[in-house]
């Protein structure tokens, strides 16, 4: 099947880009566990089949500091083949790859927050818990297989995952100021892949889901590229992100995600 994420493609050349950005960087980094600064609080409900649902997040403590990547998602046959559930396979795809995808960010942060105590980790692995857990709610609803239904921290179903878990928590284990660069780094993939799947998901109850992980990825970036500069004075850059795209969503506020009902299967699926 040819139907791959470009994104996805790129992921695993992450911790390579990552680690040359750090060693072209002349600031002091420390290497011990810091102290932290002002918490980073984010605050999150993700209701799915709610008509009520929202999603929300407010990081406090924190002041703020696409057009997508070129990158194209490249519509195979796959696209317009209709899986059991009444997605296509693509939709699918996405569906399972993006519920491990929150779930390692979950995880990473998790990790890393057990490693520096730094506030961000453990407020911003909570919201990735709500967001992979509204992915798992879409499986559920279309009878599909859930990739990490009995899987602990740090195990992934999927291999390129699970070496780019393994990479990214090395890398964020060197100093605090490399596991933040690890964290904005996995915002702007999520992003990107958000992003890339809105390009081929028809489904509306899929689409109202991504639109409101995009919300929250964009916040996450935000936090993230902020502590970042609170405590080292680094200004992070974008490591796959267009620098325009980046500097549209690092210049806005934290924003709230409109509520959007899922209805449902079949409430407003596009057949």
């Amino acid at each position: 099947m040819n139907n791959k994420k470009p994104t996805t493609l790129k992921i695993l050349g992450l911790a390579a880009l990552i680690s040359l950005a750090l060693t072209a960087c002349s600031t002091a980094i420390p290497t011990s566990k810091p102290v932290s600064a002002e918490p980073v609080a984010v605050e999150e409900t993700f209701a799915i089949n709610d008509d009520t649902a929202t999603d929300t997040e407010t990081v406090a403590g924190v002041e703020p500091s696409t057009e997508d990547d070129p990158t194209v998602v490249v519509a195979s046959a796959a696209a317009s083949t209709l899986h059991a559930s009444g997605l296509t396979e693509a939709e699918v795809e996405g569906l399972l790859y993006m519920r491990e995808e929150e779930k390692l960010a979950h995880d990473v942060y998790v990790t890393l927050y057990g490693i520096w105590g730094t506030p961000v980790f453990q407020n911003i692995a909570n919201s990735e818990q709500t967001h992979t857990e509204a992915v798992k709610n879409l499986l559920d609803i279309y009878g599909l297989e859930d990739p990490a239904i009995s899987s602990p921290v740090g195990v992934f179903v999927n291999p390129d995952l699970q070496a780019l878990y393994d990479q990214l928590v090395d890398l964020g284990s060197k100093s605090q100021a490399d596991a933040l660069k690890v964290g904005a780094a996995i915002e702007e993939i999520d992003i990107l892949d958000l992003q890339a799947n809105l390009e081929i998901v028809t489904a509306a109850d899929v689409r109202q889901v991504y639109e409101n992980l995009l919300f929250g990825s964009e916040n996450h970036l935000r936090a993230f590229t902020s502590v970042l500069a609170q405590q080292t004075g680094e200004i992070y850059e974008p490591q796959y992100m267009d620098q325009t795209a980046y500097d549209a969503i690092v210049a806005e506020s934290i924003q709230s995600g409109a509520g959007l009902s899922q209805g449902g299967r079949g409430g407003g699926r596009r057949p």
